[in-house]
């Protein structure tokens, strides 16, 4: 799902919405949520996940081109943990494999 199919399905669900309300709610969530991480704060939304920074810390790697050790300095990354609802909704919607399908 994009960012659009978002907005579309939300407008539709809330029909008082126009779709520019939408849009713009959606931006302002989005966007608050990008400014908390940039912060370095911790967002947890119960029954979907959380989203937090993991520090990756420097390296040496290697220039796939010419072979020569490259510094990779430190970053931070974001990262999202599922919570225990969406883990669960997930998995209950596995395809059932068909035993027959592999003979």
């Amino acid at each position: 799902m994009t960012r659009s199919d978002l907005v579309a399905r939300l407008a539709e669900r809330f029909g008082q919405l126009t779709q520019r309300d939408t849009e713009f709610a959606v931006k302002t969530v989005l966007d608050a949520m990008s400014d908390a991480l940039a912060r370095g704060h911790r967002i947890e939304i119960r029954g979907f996940g959380s989203f937090s920074i993991n520090r990756r810390p420097p390296r040496v790697g290697r220039n796939p081109r010419s072979g020569d050790k490259v510094v990779i300095p430190e970053k931070l990354v974001p990262h999202f943990k599922p919570g225990k609802a969406l883990r669960e909704a997930v998995d209950a919607r596995l395809p059932v494999e068909d035993d027959s399908a592999a003979t």
